[in-house]
């Protein structure tokens, strides 16, 4: 079986017959940075120090052909054709461990509710052993055998006993998976969910002042972490803000109210882009962000939404003195919005 060799680390995994060098990695609990698994996005990319591999079918807007000359590669999509494949990843910065994923575990819809115009929330209990995850990660959901494809959703709750699964689903111009979910899933119904994915986790121990930004359906990893941070007793401030398009597309009102009341050191804020509501705000948060939080010098960021909106939040953070090393951010993978009908939606502190 080949060794996938880690360095500078000199940690080694090894890698199953059929196993990407992406998926060997997490099987062995390493977070190696990961978006679209599927070679378009670039987020997986690593140098390849010795060893050969088959690098499988890549976009070059992923990774050039100067690129591979210079011996990198793809991890999503790379299979090891060596007894070793050695790798310049792997330090300190690989942790927290993930939790290896899990194929096609069964799971029952138990309650199926429309929470936006455009949204269906889905609450998935496990038939069997939970999948175990970090708040900010995603599953797979869908139908092959009946050409449902499979798409990403966020978990939108932190882990529970149950170990139900929170997954809040928008429907997509032509996507033939949220067709699905919206028109044909009823509660009863078993299904299957891979996972659990991605690496939009953060760090545990941070202990500054917290401002989430969400767009849409990015609300949903953020609401699991926000719920995982509140319900451990984080003690710092925790600034949420939503932003949607009308009044009609924004949804988990109760929930951020509720956690407004019970938790002093939480807060949030509703930004309406098309529409003027009174309590909500009006505008884009990249400019309302400094009325909101003048000075992000000593806060960790965590951001989630379309490219677009991830891209001017992040510039917005940084112009309000927010580190660079202290923004976290997940996005709809922009290559895949256009590959494929149903984009994933896209931590921990």
């Amino acid at each position: 079986m080949p060794r996938i060799i880690l360095q500078p680390s000199g940690k080694s995994v090894e890698c199953a017959s059929g196993d990407t060098v992406l998926m060997a990695l997490e099987k062995a609990g390493y977070a190696l940075p990961n978006n679209c698994r599927a070679g378009a996005c670039g987020e997986c990319k690593v140098k390849v120090s010795a060893g050969h591999f088959d690098q499988g079918m890549v976009l070059d807007m992923a990774l050039s052909q100067e690129e591979r000359r210079q011996g990198y590669g793809l991890m999503c999509m790379a299979k090891p054709i060596s007894d070793e494949l050695t790798i310049e990843w792997g330090t300190e910065d690989a942790k927290p461990k993930l939790f290896p994923p899990r194929e096609d575990a069964l799971f029952v819809l138990v309650d199926k509710r429309q929470v936006a115009e455009r949204v269906v929330e889905l609450r998935l209990r496990p038939v069997g052993q939970p999948i175990r995850y970090w708040p900010g990660q995603y599953v797979m959901l869908g139908n092959p055998r009946a050409d449902i494809p499979l798409r990403a959703y966020s978990i939108a709750n932190a882990p529970r006993p149950d170990g139900e699964l929170v997954l809040q689903v928008a429907r997509a111009d032509d996507g033939v998976t949220s067709a699905w979910v919206h028109e044909q899933l009823n509660i009863g119904d078993s299904l299957k969910v891979s996972g659990a994915y991605g690496t939009f986790i953060g760090d545990p121990s941070v202990n500054t002042p917290v401002l989430c930004l969400a767009a849409g359906t990015g609300l949903a990893p953020i609401l699991a972490l926000t719920e995982a941070a509140l319900r451990r007793g984080y003690r710092g401030k925790v600034t949420l803000v939503f932003s949607a398009r009308t009044l009609a597309d924004v949804y988990s009102l109760g929930l951020l109210a509720w956690w407004r009341a019970k938790h002093r050191n939480f807060d949030y804020h509703i930004t309406l882009t098309r529409d003027q509501q009174d309590g909500c705000r009006h505008g884009r948060i990249p400019e309302l962000l400094p009325s909101l939080c003048a000075d992000l010098s000593k806060h960790t960021v965590f951001i989630a939404g379309s490219p677009a909106f991830v891209e001017a939040c992040q510039t917005a953070a940084r112009s309000q003195g927010a580190p660079a090393e202290q923004i976290h951010s997940e996005g709809f993978f922009a290559q895949q919005q256009r590959l494929q009908p149903d984009p994933p939606p896209v931590a921990v502190f």
